[in-house]
């Protein structure tokens, strides 16, 4: 198990490819995951990689008028502080920003960091985790139940 901590914490995740992260998401079990997440060093440096490429994987084409304010909450473990970013969609663009603004969400995602990592990699399914309570939203549930189409999720 060490190694495979290891192994992520040695990772140049500029150059693994989103769909290379959904690998290595899918082999971790709960337990490693939650070693990650206990890092944190290496939990900022996973979130901020994972939230960074959300520009990028954005599909403007499927968003079309869309405007949204998601804040996604990712709550601590191990010692860590929760963790906010914001995600916000406009005129076909797709802008993300760590820390929590002033605007108001039409949704806001909490999860924990195990739960986030599978979601964004593709390895779990949102209606379920919502429907196991790993997942709470408030807000638009009409956008959260979209909001896959909107982005390109990896699959493993």
């Amino acid at each position: 198990m060490a190694d495979d901590i290891s192994r992520i914490a040695e990772l140049d995740f500029a150059r693994v490819t989103p769909e290379e992260f959904a690998r290595i998401v899918k082999g971790l079990s709960g337990k490693q995951i939650s070693r990650i997440a206990e890092d944190g060093e290496l939990r900022g440096r996973v979130l901020k990689e994972v939230f960074g490429r959300m520009e990028r994987q954005f599909k403007p084409a499927a968003a079309g008028a869309l405007e949204a304010l998601i804040r996604w909450k990712v709550t601590g473990s191990g010692g860590n502080e929760d963790v906010v970013y914001e995600t916000e969609i406009a005129d076909g663009t797709c802008a993300v920003r760590e820390g929590r603004s002033d605007g108001e969400p039409r949704l806001t995602l909490v999860m924990a960091d195990a739960e986030f990592l599978k979601l964004v990699s593709g390895n779990a399914s949102p209606v379920t985790l919502f429907m196991l309570r790993k997942v709470k939203l408030a807000g638009d549930v009409a956008l959260a139940a979209a909001l896959t189409r909107y982005f390109d999720i990896p699959k493993a």
